[in-house]
């Protein structure tokens, strides 16, 4: 009979540590690639003291996964670079609602939801060179502007396919309606100087080499560049080209965001919650500025001298809902294919 008792408590004090162990940890899916990301988890574990297990993949790898383990996915937190993103993850019923008055009173209301956040901003720019376009060129001008033939054969972009590049239109539909975005687009295409190739640094590199006058890419690449992690070359290439925020006189520059969202059947519900408030910390905020080049979410954060330089005080379009990006995203992508945007 002893024995038999000692073997119970022996099989309850197990579950509870088992228990203990579980939370004392958070899983998170990201599409983020940043090594500097990892740190900040550490940073994380040891104010806390919750361990970060961490999946890394493409978005849409991660969200199917999600799906098609259900109930039994270990996932707490998906975080993804992208707003449109987001919308899809949310879309297919993958997130839980988020209570947290810190995130309601630290994120402007554009940049959030109930299910999904931003983490960080991060602006849709102009590069020029400025052998090649003039001040007067650049006064007032808007994305709208660049389906004027004033640029024709003087764009460079990414693929129609970019994922970047359809929440931008997206958002110009939110702003325009679909049919004179159909209109700008058709005129937009006709002024590409290439085909649309390569990633956002091939953009700038083509206005640095004169493949292209302008160029519309995110503000974080160019400090990249510049920091030298891509090597002499980028760098001397980034030194030759400048940057132009868009849209000053109405709504202000497109931006997008990183964001997360606690998952449905997070296992660890409020260790997820705590993580993504500590994201949207005033020190976990400032690591990321200063390792990634984004934009901070929150006020008070200092940014990185590299993307500084170019401007601090633009105006940000604070009044186009990024979870529109996903709303008009087939739309968007419908739009782009008509007028010719491979």
């Amino acid at each position: 009979m002893l024995k038999k008792k000692a073997f119970f408590f022996i099989f309850i004090f197990q579950i509870i540590l088992q228990s203990t162990a579980l939370s004392k940890e958070v899983n998170i899916f990201t599409s983020r690639h940043y090594e500097s990301d990892i740190k900040l988890y550490e940073i994380f574990r040891k104010n806390t003291g919750i361990k970060v297990n961490i999946i890394s993949g493409e978005a849409k790898a991660l969200e199917k996964r999600i799906i098609e383990e259900g109930k039994s996915s270990k996932a707490d937190v998906f975080i993804t670079v992208d707003a449109g993103a987001l919308g899809s993850a949310h879309d297919k019923g993958i997130f839980q609602e988020i209570k947290s008055k810190t995130l309601e009173t630290s994120i402007p209301k554009n940049f959030r939801t109930s299910h999904w956040v931003g983490i960080t901003k991060r602006a849709r720019v102009i590069y020029y060179n400025p052998e090649k376009v003039t001040s007067e060129d650049l006064k007032n001008l808007s994305y709208e502007d660049l389906s004027s033939e004033k640029w024709k054969n003087r764009i460079a972009i990414r693929p129609s396919s970019n994922i970047y590049n359809i929440s931008l239109v997206s958002s110009i539909i939110e702003n325009q309606g679909v049919e004179k975005t159909e209109i700008w687009l058709k005129g937009f295409v006709k002024n590409f100087s290439r085909e649309p190739m390569g990633d956002d640094r091939a953009q700038i590199l083509a206005v640095a080499a004169k493949e292209a006058d302008i160029a519309v890419a995110n503000s974080y690449y160019i400090a990249i560049m510049l920091s030298g992690e891509k090597g002499e070359e980028q760098k001397k290439a980034a030194k030759k080209v400048k940057v132009h925020f868009p849209n000053q006189n109405n709504r202000g520059t497109h931006m997008n965001i990183s964001g997360a969202g606690i998952l449905k059947n997070a296992p660890n519900k409020e260790n997820a919650r705590k993580f993504i408030e500590f994201l949207l910390s005033k020190e976990a905020q400032q690591h990321i500025v200063n390792n990634t080049y984004e934009y901070p979410m929150i006020k008070g954060v200092k940014l990185n001298p590299l993307i500084e330089q170019f401007g601090s005080e633009f105006k940000q379009d604070m009044t186009t809902k990024v979870d529109s990006y996903f709303k008009n995203q087939s739309k968007a992508l419908e739009i782009m294919k008509i007028s010719g945007w491979r």
